[in-house]
């Protein structure tokens, strides 16, 4: 395995700590039952590491620094933000229906989510281009070299 896929896999474990915690304390608040918030949280490992991995192996082959948006782009970051939580409410969503029985609850659930998973997800993002493990060195414009 390379130092690549290394990467991603920390990142993917990394993360689903952080979102597993957020998802289990949402989810009871909003559920007032925190056997549900565990429920949801510990179904959430498989998908979300599952649906992570995925994620991150497609963002490492599109190349749009040609576009602007080169790897240190904070843009880039925000885009990416978008297009996880995006996949990640509605894995959430269905989830919390599916377990709640109440597909409002599941919608509440999912919808606080979006914002709370967003702003934590752009700060992995940021501690994470700090990180040098497994990649090669960036040049002065963010790329890899």
């Amino acid at each position: 395995m390379d130092s690549s896929h290394k990467r991603h896999l920390l990142k993917t474990i990394t993360w689903r700590v952080v979102a597993t915690i957020d998802t289990m304390l949402l989810s009871w608040l909003i559920s007032g039952d925190p056997m549900v918030g565990v429920q949801i949280g510990i179904f959430e490992v498989v998908t979300k590491m599952l649906l992570y991995y995925v994620h991150e192996r497609v963002w490492f082959k599109i190349n749009i620094s040609k576009d602007g948006l080169n790897l240190n782009s904070r843009k880039r970051h925000i885009l990416k933000t978008i297009s996880y939580r995006f996949f990640g409410t509605l894995d959430t969503i269905i989830i919390a229906w599916i377990i709640t029985g109440n597909p409002l609850t599941g919608l509440k659930i999912g919808v606080v989510e979006v914002v709370t998973k967003m702003l934590l997800y752009y700060l992995h993002e940021r501690v994470w281009y700090r990180i040098p493990y497994g990649i090669e060195t960036r040049n002065s414009h963010g790329e890899l070299s």
